[in-house]
């Protein structure tokens, strides 16, 4: 074999072995690219999953809401007002002037509770998500808590209108109740801040925040239900949730909604 023939064996050797390191460079590039493409489908699938069992768990506690607010209505409401009617007569029959005043009492109370039963029975029906807008929605959560006159609550938002379906409403109505609640009963603040705005970003974003006395965030991520519902109620409609908590500060949850490209 002449050095010309030998020379000739040596490229065609090296084309051949290079264009080898070629292929398997690309394959190994594929099987990766496929790796992460499947992994992704997985993860997309986890997701869909979870986000699917989340839907379930809204709409099975949303009947629940639903059938203990027609009981409400139309078993413990009816037995109440058949005490008021009674008490009523016992009023009217009585003459007696220190037994009429505390009648008149017991009277009152029960009114009391019929018209908060009525309420609460409105709220878990749905009837009053689906007809109302969401400012309103709030606002009548925030002129409801502020009758306990525990704290000071501010609402203000940055739109004239928002329109939201259901589910949204259904969210944002619940998680502001929840925020609400919890700082009236544990942070023992003076003012509680509730801003409901949309921007270039964001369809809404709902920041509420208190000037209480804050609390451990791993703590009460372990073991706190509510705050638990609100980061899956957040998960369902695909918004973020974000939660900050300082001692002698106060506690802020911010939620958004980004607008899609």
């Amino acid at each position: 074999m002449g050095k010309t023939e030998l020379l000739l064996t040596i490229i065609i050797f090296n084309v051949f072995f290079a264009m080898f390191i070629v292929a398997v460079m690309i394959y190994i590039r594929k099987y990766k690219q496929r790796k992460i493409e499947y992994l992704n489908e997985i993860q997309l699938k986890n997701e869909i999953h979870q986000k699917e069992l989340l839907a379930t768990q809204l709409e099975i506690q949303q009947a629940t809401m639903q059938q203990i607010g027609r009981e409400l209505h139309d078993n413990i409401g009816q037995k109440l007002t058949l005490a008021s009617l009674y008490i009523q007569q016992l009023l009217y029959e009585n003459k007696v002037l220190d037994e009429s005043e505390r009648i008149d009492q017991v009277s009152q109370i029960i009114n009391q509770s019929l018209q908060d039963l009525r309420s609460l029975s409105k709220t878990l029906t749905d009837d009053n998500i689906n007809q109302k807008d969401i400012v309103t929605l709030i606002q009548e959560e925030v002129d409801n808590a502020s009758v306990l006159k525990k704290c000071k609550i501010h609402f203000e938002h940055n739109f004239k209108c928002l329109d939201l379906d259901f589910v949204y409403k259904n969210v944002l109505l619940r998680i502001t109740q929840e925020f609400i609640q919890n700082s009236i009963k544990h942070s023992q603040c003076e003012n509680i801040f509730i801003k409901l705005n949309t921007s270039e970003e964001n369809l809404w974003e709902l920041k509420i925040n208190d000037d209480g006395i804050g609390f451990n965030i791993d703590k009460i991520l372990s073991n706190g239900i509510g705050l638990t519902n609100m980061k899956n109620r957040t998960a369902i409609i695909g918004a973020e949730f974000n939660l900050e908590s300082n001692e002698n500060i106060g506690t802020v949850i911010e939620i958004k909604l980004k607008k899609r490209p």
